[in-house]
């Protein structure tokens, strides 16, 4: 949850009822509608800023469609880049899915093994 202006504060929290925050960070850039930039953290580490990633939208009109691109950079470690590149492809496909029949995959794309 944001109001999305440059310096606040962004979570992801669970939809599961859990109400558990993954990630957090701040807005870095916000130009609506055509770019979000944004810091990434594990709520553990939110008050560690230089271990925070970034996460970049940037989001342009292509003839009658919008592509949407998401980069992900100043990444810790292997590990961190493993995590997010099974993790990426999982969140986008559910967004495809919600923008275009309204609603989200039937189960969790993050969950089905052997995702990357």
């Amino acid at each position: 949850m944001s109001d999305w202006q440059r310096g606040s504060r962004w979570e992801h929290r669970r939809i599961d009822g859990s109400n558990v925050a993954d990630v957090v960070g701040r807005v870095v850039e916000s130009e609506r509608p055509t770019r979000l930039v944004t810091t990434w953290a594990s709520p553990e580490k939110e008050d560690q800023e230089d271990t925070h990633s970034r996460v970049t939208y940037d989001i342009r009109p292509h003839e009658d469609i919008v592509r949407l691109t998401v980069t992900h950079e100043d990444l810790a470690d292997e590990g961190e880049l493993s995590d997010v590149s099974g993790g990426w492809p999982a969140v986008l496909s559910n967004l495809k899915s919600l923008l275009e029949t309204g609603s989200p995959l039937p189960q969790s794309p993050w969950q089905v093994p052997g995702g990357h």
